[in-house]
């Protein structure tokens, strides 16, 4: 290889594939740090079309690993994964797709698991149904998941969560 190729800037296309051999990557977030390190637009398309149509770039794909990692592996409920994938640029059509296979008995289930973890490793000082409440709320969980958790747990539900639409 000689000099002029080793210092040569990398093309779109190569530093997508770079960036996609370390992680999976949604189209917009590899669009983003390509722009970031001075790509122009139609280079940028170009590669990241090239990169779908060999199968290196798939939203739905990326979208269903990263739910299915963040729900299973970590304990969060949809509305933390749906808001973790808007973040990293996910699609809505395969964010939808993605948490679409998650049924209410799935959330309640992994919310169940949430709260037994809470309580074996917490030390809640003041209302610990209430504490439960906002654990179970920042881990994404639903309105409807939350009150049948602190149901099952027996004793009064505080208003503020009671009255609270349903998330989901």
């Amino acid at each position: 290889m000689s000099d002029r190729q080793s210092s040569a800037k990398p093309t779109a296309y190569e530093r997508a594939v770079r960036l996609l051999a370390q992680r999976p990557h949604f189209r917009a977030e590899l669009a983003k740090k390509l722009a970031a390190r001075g790509h122009q637009r139609d280079e940028i398309d170009a590669a990241l079309e090239r990169c779908r149509a060999q199968g290196y770039l798939d939203d739905e794909a990326v979208a269903r690993a990263f739910a299915t990692e963040r729900q299973e592996r970590r304990g969060l409920g949809r509305a933390r994964v749906a808001a973790d994938l808007r973040r990293r640029g996910a699609p809505a059509a395969a964010t939808a797709a993605a948490l679409g296979a998650t049924s209410d008995e799935d959330e309640l289930v992994r919310a169940r698991e949430a709260a037994r973890k809470w309580r074996r490793k917490s030390a809640a000082s003041g209302d610990p149904r209430a504490a439960l409440a906002r654990h179970l709320d920042r881990k994404g969980f639903s309105r409807r998941a939350i009150l049948a958790v602190l149901d099952e747990a027996g004793g009064a539900v505080s208003d503020d969560l009671a009255e609270a639409e349903p998330a989901d």
